[in-house]
């Protein structure tokens, strides 16, 4: 058997790491392939622990519409990667994780031989474009480096980066047509009128940069580039996708398709040309701004000045290493080590850092700012990763998450409306989903003591946005209590959001010692109380003269004034007041009856026909974990006088939602929301209510954890009789005397030391 060199020193330097650390080499149990079919909708390229740069290979380039019409299989590519396609297209440098919903893909690359074809093809017909078929068998994909093998060319690509460069290496065969292509159209979610302009310019025989400009998701978003190229180009050249324009002023003198040092437009394609010998490696480094082609070269020659593929390679995994080991696990199960440290990994890709090495970023304004005292951070799908992931960095990452909390308010600073994002990328406020869910991690932050920021200019800025009349019916939730259906679709859950955001501003007032506002939005939390029919048992849309709506279906999810989901999972949505939503729902008996009603019951496909972040595959019952409002409903059962039915759910999700395979997600990540989940549940605890000190107890699915905490403290999980079907807990002890309780509190955990739980296969009080 060979080894080749590359990967000896790979698992040598890991090794000398893991040693010198004294821990086990974590990155081996990262499985990028994991999301990547149907709805996970991860990438399993390359990529630095919350990178800008994702560079990773996209598998088609499916239009956002076809005759005008939304084109629905364009869904699964919101990541760029389908795991069952047969064809890749090339490796682009942005991409989102998990998400329902899409955008960039900017920067496409693909190297070939042969005659060159400026156009994708098809998977149908790759030979009548410059994409090439590949085999899995082929395909390596781990933490920080991607390699595949295109068939086609017979070209080896890998890839590998570093925080905001992109380093790939291509191995030829001896050609004397050798090509890079840069494809300058290509995008996710792309249509023909999604790129404003383009611009590439030539500066050396070895040196490319540009900018381009789309109107997608992110109306006016904008990414500068550095490309360099480890040899000379040959030639290059390129050809212009433009529809014909009334005027072009005086460039025709020009031929500007072959060889002329720039070129501006926006629609188009380039190549440069090489000679390879058998063997040859050509690489590129290729950088991201936000703010110019400068920058772009400034960031390069910072994070990759020279060409070592494989020293960038092992410091990236090097870094993976340090970000895996914040949490050590211990389980006999390889599949359950991949399953947590995949999941590790993806909670670290997001939000991205958004900023360049000297700090300077565009922001929300459009205008060039520069990050004071804190990395500015962007992708925040907020309506997601406010339940879990936000928590868990507070937990884990505090530095990173007052830093992203700092992001926030530098939004909220230059934001023309005044508010705090609520789902923001790359300098744009895309207004997607409802709620404005900063405000649960700014209260998150603040109540957990996690303040390096200024907390009361924070509060003020959760008032401010919660006061913003002309968002999502919010003048309406203020003046009448509740978001009329006649008003918008989603009345109900967009209620319920508001109401529990408003308790979480109350939760940061509380912490300040500002009274006044602490009761004003306490009153506010309570709205959700408007929505609830008693007569029904339900959550329902009412109108603005107060009755409610008649016709009215509690198991379907269109049209009946929920977002993706329906009244029966979102009328578990309290999470700040379980014990009133009890009352309100018949005691604590019915409701656990109602509780179990919904794990096992059948939801008739039809019922989520029309919303495509729902699938069979993230159901159980009329559970909806493939979708995130249903998050904490396992461990409302800890309101309950049967609170051993936590335990029990939420281990048979573990097993049912999260697999080591492609399709091993039951929906979509969500920038790294469903990972988090996991994680938390895994350990053993949750955060119900982010904006609360309190983790409520589950099951931990493991044999123990050591959580490496920021301060330098550590907090050991003990689990004691750990068996498959010892799902239920027996007693708890904190630091050696019984816990009396069903939470844990957040400065029990960074206080360090020991939780001990004691599992049985037969449950108890």
């Amino acid at each position: 058997m060979r080894i080749s060199l590359g990967l000896l020193f790979l698992a040598m330097n890991l090794a000398a790491f893991s040693q010198q650390n004294g821990t086990e080499n974590l990155v081996q149990y990262v499985k990028p392939i994991i999301g990547t079919q149907r709805m996970g909708h991860t990438y399993p390229g390359a990529t630095a622990p919350f990178g800008m740069v994702q560079l990773s290979p996209d598998t088609d380039t499916i239009p956002y519409e076809t005759n005008g019409k939304y084109n629905g299989d364009v869904y699964k590519y919101c990541a760029g990667y389908q795991y069952d396609d047969k064809t890749i297209v090339g490796f682009s440098h942005t991409h989102f994780s998990g998400t329902g919903h899409s955008d960039l893909g900017d920067f496409l690359i693909i190297p070939t031989v042969g005659d060159i074809k400026l156009n994708p093809g098809t998977a149908d017909n790759p030979t009548s474009g410059y994409r090439s078929t590949f085999s899995h068998n082929n395909e390596t994909a781990e933490a920080g480096y991607y390699k595949v093998k295109l068939d086609r060319y017979n070209i080896d690509a890998e890839l590998t980066a570093t925080a905001r460069v992109g380093f790939h290496q291509y191995t030829f065969p001896k050609s004397d047509n050798a090509h890079i292509i840069l494809d300058l159209m290509a995008g996710i979610y792309n249509y023909d009128d999604k790129d404003v302009w383009t611009f590439m310019r030539v500066e050396n025989d070895t040196l490319v940069t540009g900018y381009r400009q789309t109107n997608g998701w992110g109306r006016t978003r904008t990414v500068y580039f550095a490309m360099s190229f480890s040899k000379p180009i040959a030639e290059y050249g390129n050809e212009n996708f433009d529809k014909k324009q009334a005027y072009h002023g005086f460039w025709g003198k020009f031929d500007q398709s072959k060889n002329f040092p720039e070129i501006a437009g926006k629609r188009f394609r380039a190549y440069f040309n090489f000679k390879t010998s058998e063997g040859e490696k050509i690489k590129i480094k290729f950088a991201l701004s936000p703010v110019s082609t400068t920058n772009a070269l400034m960031n390069m020659r910072a994070e990759i000045p020279g060409w070592d593929f494989e020293r960038v390679k092992n410091d990236v995994q090097n870094a993976w290493q340090n970000e895996l080991q914040k949490i050590t696990i211990q389980s006999q199960s390889k599949e359950e080590k991949e399953n947590f440290y995949t999941s590790m990994y993806h909670a670290f890709i997001n939000p991205i850092t958004y900023m360049d090495v000297d700090g300077s970023y565009k922001g929300i304004d459009q205008n060039v700012h520069k990050a004071d005292g804190f990395t500015n951070y962007t992708v925040f799908s907020l309506w997601d990763t406010y339940r879990a992931l936000h928590p868990f960095f507070n937990l884990i990452q505090p530095k990173r998450n007052a830093d992203m909390v700092q992001s926030m308010l530098a939004h909220y600073d230059q934001s023309a409306e005044h508010m705090l994002p609520v789902w923001s990328h790359y300098a744009n406020e895309n207004w997607c989903m409802s709620g404005y869910h900063s405000v649960s991690v700014l209260a998150d932050a603040i109540v957990k003591g996690n303040t390096t920021f200024d907390a009361g200019r924070a509060l003020k800025a959760c008032i401010t946005t919660s006061s913003f009349r002309r968002f999502d019916g919010l003048g309406y939730y203020i003046d009448k209590g509740y978001v009329p259906c006649d008003k918008t679709g989603t009345s109900v859950s967009t209620t319920l959001e508001y109401a529990y955001d408003d308790w979480c501003i109350a939760q940061a007032a509380k912490k300040l010692g500002d009274t006044k506002v602490y009761n004003e939005y306490m009153k506010r939390s309570e709205n959700y109380k408007n929505v609830f029919d008693p007569s029904i048992g339900y959550m329902r849309p009412r109108y603005s003269d107060g009755k409610f709506r008649e016709k009215f279906d509690v198991l379907s999810t269109n049209d009946q004034g929920f977002i993706e989901g329906n009244a029966w999972n979102f009328s578990f949505f309290v999470p700040h007041d379980p014990a009133s939503l009890i009352a309100m729902m018949g005691g604590k008996k019915k409701f656990a009856q109602h509780l179990d009603s919904l794990f096992t019951m059948e939801l008739p496909d039809k019922y989520f026909a029309e919303t495509e972040d729902i699938t069979r595959d993230g159901i159980i019952g009329n559970y909806v974990h493939g979708n995130e409002p249903s998050h904490h409903i396992a461990y409302l059962y800890n309101w309950t006088d049967q609170p051993w039915k936590t335990q029990e759910r939420v281990r048979m999700i573990l097993k049912k939602q999260y697999r080591s395979a492609p399709d091993g997600l039951g929906g979509n990540d969500d920038c790294g929301q469903m990972s988090a989940w996991y994680i938390f549940t895994t350990l053993g605890f949750y955060p119900v209510a982010p904006g609360s000190d309190q983790y409520w107890l589950g099951s931990p699915a493991i044999d123990g954890a050591v959580l490496h905490l920021e301060n330098g403290k550590t907090f050991t999980i003990e689990v004691n009789n750990q068996r498959h079907r010892n799902v239920y807990v027996k007693k708890v002890l904190l630091n050696g005397q019984p816990l009396n309780r069903l939470y844990i509190t957040h400065s029990e955990i960074m206080n360090g030391g020991k939780i001990s739980f004691y599992m049985s296969d037969k449950h108890g009080k």
